[in-house]
C-alpha cells in the first residue's frame, strides 16, 4: 500500500500543470478575458503568423529537450481558443505547452512578446532553480520563467535573426536603446538586447492592467522576504525580462536545476546588471 501511495503521488507531480487545466490561470493570473476569433479592437496576428512563431521556437527547443531531457516536447496551439493566458504541463517524458488564441489577439501583445509567452512557458521545463514548492517541484516558478526566457531562449531562438533592421520598424524605448546600449559592446547583442526588452515590455503593459502604468524608469523598488514562486506584479515582470536580456552570460550556459547562480547573473558574483529582480527573488 504505501509503495501504491507513492506511486500515485509520483504520478499526481508527474502530470500537474502550472496552472488551472482550462488555462485561466498560467503565465497570467486568473482572469475572465476572452477573445474570440474575429473580435473587434485585437492586433494584427493571424493564425499564419501564430504558428510560424510557435514553430521558429519549437524547431530550437524540440531538439534540446529530446536529446538532453529524453522528452518529447508538444505545443498545443489552441487558435480557436479565446483564453488570454498560456500553460504548461508534464505528464511523465511529454512536456506539454498550451499557447491560446486570445493571448496572441490580444491588443497589447506584440509578436515578439507572444514568442516570449512561448519561451516562458518552456521556461517552466527547462527555466532551472528557484523552483516552485510541491507539489509542482517540476516546474521553475513563474519570476525564473520570465528570466530564463529574456536570458536564454528569446537569445537562442532569434539571435541571428536582421534585429537592426527589426528593431528599426518599432517605436522605441529610450532607456531601454541605452542601457542595452551601455551593456552590450558588440551591435548584434545590444540590438537584440532592444528587441527582448520591447517584447517584455509588450507583455508587462498586458499584465499591469489598465489602472497601473509600467515604465524601464521606474523599477519595482520593493523587496521580498521569501522568494516568490506566483506572479508578480507587472512592473517586477518588466524589470524581470529586461535583466535577463541585460544579463552577460550567453545562452550557451545552461542554468541548474538545484542553484540559482549557474549560468545566470548575480549579486553575489559581483554583477549589478542583469540581476534577478528583488520585488519576486531573495538571494
Amino acid at each position: 500500500m504505501r509503495k501504491l501511495l507513492t506511486i500515485l503521488a509520483i504520478f499526481s507531480i508527474q502530470t500537474s500543470f502550472t496552472c488551472s487545466p482550462d488555462g485561466k490561470e498560467g503565465f497570467m493570473p486568473e482572469n475572465d478575458m476572452n477573445i474570440p476569433v474575429g473580435a473587434k479592437n485585437t492586433n494584427s496576428m493571424t493564425e499564419e503568423r501564430f504558428n510560424e512563431i510557435i514553430d521558429k521556437v519549437e524547431a530550437v527547443y524540440a531538439p534540446i529537450i529530446k536529446k538532453d531531457r529524453r522528452a518529447r516536447l508538444k505545443v498545443n496551439r489552441k487558435w480557436d481558443d479565446g483564453t488570454v493566458n498560456a500553460s504548461a504541463q508534464q505528464f511523465w517524458k511529454l512536456w506539454i505547452v498550451n499557447m491560446y488564441g486570445g493571448l496572441a489577439r490580444h491588443p497589447a501583445v506584440t509578436d515578439d512578446g507572444f514568442a516570449l509567452v512561448v519561451c516562458h512557458e518552456l521556461g517552466h521545463h527547462l527555466g532551472g532553480a528557484p523552483k516552485n514548492s510541491f507539489p509542482m517541484t517540476w516546474a521553475s516558478n513563474e519570476g525564473q520563467s520570465d528570466y530564463f526566457a529574456s536570458l536564454k531562449c528569446f537569445r537562442k531562438v532569434f539571435g541571428d535573426d536582421d534585429n537592426a533592421s527589426i528593431i528599426s520598424q518599432m517605436k522605441l524605448d529610450p532607456v531601454a536603446v541605452k542601457k542595452c546600449s551601455d551593456q552590450w559592446g558588440n551591435e548584434d547583442d545590444k540590438n537584440l538586447c532592444i528587441r527582448a526588452a520591447m517584447a517584455g515590455k509588450s507583455l508587462a503593459t498586458l499584465l499591469a492592467g489598465n489602472n497601473r502604468s509600467i515604465s524601464f524608469k521606474t523599477p519595482d523598488s520593493s523587496v521580498v522576504d521569501r522568494t516568490n514562486d506566483r506572479h508578480p506584479a507587472g512592473q517586477c515582470r518588466l524589470d524581470t525580462y529586461f535583466q535577463g536580456a541585460l544579463c552577460d552570460q550567453p545562452h550557451t550556459v545552461d542554468v541548474s536545476k538545484r542553484d540559482a547562480t549557474v549560468g545566470t547573473c548575480n549579486r553575489s558574483t559581483d554583477h549589478d546588471t542583469g540581476v534577478r529582480p528583488l520585488c519576486w527573488y531573495k538571494p
